[in-house]
């Protein structure tokens, strides 16, 4: 699924990952934890390839065996819509469009019809328990909800991979418990596999496989 070799990042002088090694196997939930500035959400943005690694003789970069080094900006982009779905600590859902709306946005991206992705978007919405909540703008929603239809969107596409960025981190207890709760629920009804980065413990340790990161490296 995932197969990262010597992964570099610099920003400027600052070395942020220093040569990060990483296999990741399909239907997998791994965690990635660690302090602040080690290097996590860095690492997450280049495996989910909204960044790219610095060039290294011995760097390389699969993805369902696509080498993603090898793929300019405009496939790049391609390959991020098809197969890979986001969800961050703030849901990112645009406030003048509906909770449907919302979730069907990359499947337009992706030249989705709009029945079809409606459709799906939908199914989504309900198995999230939010049916009744396809007309409602985000303002209209909980902190729950809001993180659901993010959790929704991600999924529209069918990705393969969920990579999360302290998914929880804007939810009060009881949300965070059932959106943890929910990766597990998704992973096995749809077979995603998710990377996860976070602080939260009890998240951390559920994960399949758990990922400690010390000053720009995986140290676990």
């Amino acid at each position: 699924m995932i197969k990262a070799r010597n992964i570099h990042k610099y920003y400027n002088d600052l070395h942020v990952l220093k040569g990060v090694d990483l296999n990741i196997t399909k239907g997998e939930i791994v965690s990635i934890v660690g302090a602040s500035g080690a290097g996590k959400t860095t690492l997450l943005q280049i495996l989910g390839t909204l960044d790219r690694a610095n060039s290294k003789e011995d760097s390389s970069l699969l993805i369902n065996d696509i080498d993603i080094n090898s793929l300019n900006d405009k496939y790049l982009a391609k390959f991020r819509n098809e197969h890979i779905g986001f969800i961050f600590q703030f849901h990112q859902l645009l406030p003048e469009f509906t909770a449907l709306e919302n979730v069907c946005i990359p499947a337009f991206i992706k030249n989705t019809s709009k029945s079809d992705a409606e459709k799906r978007a939908k199914e989504l919405l309900d198995f999230l328990g939010l049916k009744n909540r396809y007309d409602h703008k985000p303002n209209e929603l909980s902190g729950g909800e809001q993180q659901r239809v993010a959790v929704a969107r991600a999924l529209v596409n069918n990705p393969d991979l969920i990579f999360a960025d302290e998914p929880s981190g804007n939810l009060d207890s009881e949300s965070a418990e059932n959106l943890h709760n929910l990766f597990f629920k998704l992973r096995d009804e749809f077979g995603q596999t998710f990377v996860i980065v976070t602080h939260n413990e009890e998240l951390a340790d559920m994960a399949d496989r758990k990922l400690v990161m010390v000053d720009g490296n995986i140290v676990v």
